[in-house]
């Protein structure tokens, strides 16, 4: 369909480089694309499906979203109220989603969907939405924190038809096809923090070295070079776990643990760093003239988007069985 045929480590190899853009927006959209979007249909969808869609998103030629996120269901992704119904051989779409990425030019949807009144779990399906069909409302862009140059966006469904042949796989797989696409995309996240943490604590260290208080550097006070290799550390250690998590992934084990624990500490991670690092930079941190402080507000959506903090620590308990399973 276009792309390399490599394993899963190539993309993680990808996303860690992406980190030398300076900014966070700029990954996160291509991250969509190729972690988030589209390894659903690739796993699932028809031959017909992925020359339709697919291949023209590897191409680039297409810009794909991910249509899961509501007002009302963020992180609890069983409460979406979007219906599509099934009428003859279409799909009538109702509802709306909330804080698409690449909402505003995306030219199809990975769209999930309750497509019966099933359980929660088992009610769902993915659909391939083509977003020029009449009833798509693209509402606003959505004006954010940071990750200020990725358009973000609300969007409403009124009686869109859609062919059932857009159906990605089997009708009411589409929570468990979701929970599978979320390892990637929670991978890909991880991967693409590391360098931009790397680059704030280097930046900070050339910054600390040169600036002067009380006639010495800053870095030369031991709490702020003691901090900054301590925060080195926590980032080599956040490697570590995604490059084994990643191994995993490749052999085809379960990484879910292992994907939540290392987005849970990225997510963290990114705050504790960006907040130490733009402290040592003192009034100049505040500005938004340095590095440091737009990754401290492009970063901060680590510990939201693809799951909370808090969702992170209910799957990792989970497994270690501190908690019932539902």
């Amino acid at each position: 369909y276009g792309g390399m045929g490599l394993d899963f480590s190539y993309n993680i190899a990808v996303a860690e480089e992406l980190g030398n853009i300076r900014c966070g927006g700029i990954p996160m959209a291509i991250g969509v694309q190729t972690g988030m979007a589209t390894p659903a249909l690739t796993r699932f969808g028809s031959d017909e499906l992925k020359k339709q869609f697919l291949v023209p998103t590897i191409a680039g030629d297409f810009v794909a979203c991910l249509g899961i996120s509501e007002p009302g269901a963020g992180s609890d992704v069983a409460n979406i109220k979007t219906t599509a119904v099934r009428k003859g051989d279409e799909y009538v779409i109702n509802g709306g989603k909330m804080w698409i990425t690449s909402g505003s030019q995306a030219d199809w949807m990975c769209l999930l969907a309750n497509t019966s009144e099933g359980p929660p779990h088992r009610n769902k399906s993915l659909i391939c939405l083509p977003m020029n069909l009449p009833g798509i409302h693209v509402a606003k862009k959505i004006d954010k924190l940071g990750m200020r140059s990725s358009d973000t966006a609300q969007i409403f469904f009124e009686d869109v038809k859609v062919p059932s042949k857009n159906l990605i796989g089997e009708e009411g797989k589409g929570f468990t096809y979701q929970m599978l696409q979320f390892q990637e995309e929670r991978l890909w996240g991880v991967a693409t923090v590391l360098t931009p943490l790397e680059t704030i604590i280097q930046e900070t260290i050339d910054y600390t070295r040169q600036r002067k208080a009380f006639d010495q550097s800053v870095l030369h006070n031991q709490t702020v070079h003691f901090r900054l290799a301590e925060l080195a550390t926590e980032v080599e250690l956040l490697r570590s776990l995604l490059h084994r998590a990643v191994a995993l992934y490749v052999e085809g084990k379960d990484v879910t643990k292992f994907a939540s624990m290392a987005k849970l500490k990225a997510g963290r991670l990114a705050r504790e760093v960006t907040d130490s690092c733009l402290q040592f930079w003192g009034g100049m941190g505040f500005t938004s003239e340095v590095l440091v402080s737009r990754f401290y507000r492009d970063l901060r959506l680590m510990s939201i988007g693809g799951g909370t903090d808090e969702t992170m620590l209910s799957i990792i308990c989970k497994y270690m069985e501190i908690l019932p399973s539902k």
